[in-house]
């Protein structure tokens, strides 16, 4: 009796063990040919084995993760040679025209002509250096993941001031901000030149995209809205605007860095930035939870 339940036991043990083995084989199988295939499908299993199943579901969990930064990097390939290719271009057409210039005015004796070709030259300059600028800030935000020191920012005057320092500019451009500030007195923990650098960057956003107007709303809840008509965006490049060296090709005058510095900061301040395209209009709305 004792030597039958023995080798009924050892029967058990050697299936148990058998299938396990199988198992394991068709873990390994699908997990290879997961790695080597690009596949959004999971590991599945014959066996009912509970230990195995939590097994793999658990290496199902590690592909998933795998396969998000995988995904995340071939994102990141492809912006980045999307912006070497936009920023060479963007840096080598002022640096072209500049050199041409200067090679004509090797040439010339005409001092009214030389002094038109002198603007010109400063102009494409002066855009260069906006866009080696940008370049430097964005380098400067990703090469730490602190904010700075914050602390407690009267969110009313600090959009007072980013609106008045864009005041020639938004002028230039005869666009006369409609501003709705609320009275009640907005105060958030936060980082004080960040938060100017934010401003300022959904205003010079609005500065290129606007077709004349722009609306600027700071509400009881804290909600800050900048909302101005853009007919030469569309639904598709809203969606897009808030992405790294992404440039609506109407506006070339940047490297595409500008609400992107914006979102990045805002949410390591732990707030929310959106952005909405509705009867031409476009509407950024950005609020801080602290």
């Amino acid at each position: 009796m004792v030597y039958s339940l023995l080798c009924i036991i050892i029967i058990v043990l050697c299936i148990k063990i058998h299938l396990i083995k199988k198992s394991v084989r068709e873990i390994s199988i699908a997990l290879a040919d997961k790695l080597q295939t690009d596949t959004n499908t999971l590991i599945d299993i014959s066996s009912n084995d509970r230990e195995i199943r939590i097994l793999a579901n658990n290496i199902n969990k590690q592909l998933q993760i795998l396969r998000k930064g995988h995904h995340r990097y071939t994102q990141g390939d492809i912006e980045l040679k999307t912006a070497i290719t936009n920023i060479s271009h963007d840096l080598r057409t002022p640096l072209t025209t500049i050199c041409g210039y200067l090679d004509v005015m090797k040439h010339m004796d005409k001092p009214q002509k030389i002094a038109e070709y002198l603007d010109i030259i400063d102009e494409r300059a002066e855009l260069m250096e906006q866009l080696t600028e940008e370049l430097f800030r964005y380098s400067v935000i990703l090469s730490t993941d602190s904010i700075g020191e914050k602390e407690d920012v009267l969110i009313n005057q600090a959009l007072e001031d980013s609106i008045m320092a864009y005041y020639t500019v938004l002028n230039e451009r005869n666009i006369t901000p409609l501003v709705n500030i609320t009275e009640h007195k907005i105060i958030k923990k936060l980082n004080k030149s960040s938060i100017s650098r934010i401003f300022s960057n959904l205003i010079n956003n609005a500065v290129k995209y606007s077709d004349g107007d722009l609306e600027i709303t700071l509400s009881d809840t804290g909600e800050i809205i900048f909302s101005n008509t853009a007919k030469v965006l569309s639904t598709v490049q809203v969606e897009r605007l808030f992405d790294r060296f992404y440039t609506v090709e109407t506006a070339r005058r940047s490297t595409g860095l500008g609400l992107s510095i914006a979102r990045t900061l805002v949410e390591r301040m732990g707030g929310s930035i959106s952005a909405e395209y509705k009867d031409n209009k476009l509407h950024i709305r950005l609020i801080f939870s602290e």
